[in-house]
């Protein structure tokens, strides 16, 4: 059986590098991809203290299926709003997004 260190060393690596893309990339996409690691680091850790604390209770499982449907909703209305500023625009590049009207 694996250790619940290791779950939790793997998703700190996996929320490390999500933190590293939304802090350190200028392209949107990127930064919406680093935000979607930094969730499915949430869910793996979540899914590790219900497997080790309370295997019987399907309370964490729930949580993750709330965390799937809005991570898929938060990379749909994301890429939406991408799309509608690059057609304006004609750049993803966050730094120059940053006026609202124009």
């Amino acid at each position: 059986m694996v250790p619940l260190s290791w779950y939790l060393i793997f998703s700190a690596a996996i929320f490390c590098i999500g933190l590293f893309g939304v802090l350190a990339r200028k392209n949107s996409v990127a930064i919406l991809m680093g935000v979607e690691l930094m969730l499915n680091a949430v869910m793996i850790n979540l899914l590790a203290f219900w497997r080790f604390l309370y295997p019987i209770q399907l309370d964490a499982q729930v949580f993750v299926i709330v965390i799937f449907a809005v991570a898929a909703a938060e990379a749909s209305v994301g890429l939406a709003l991408i799309i509608s500023a690059y057609r304006r625009r004609n750049t993803v590049v966050a730094e120059e997004m940053d006026i609202l009207k124009g």
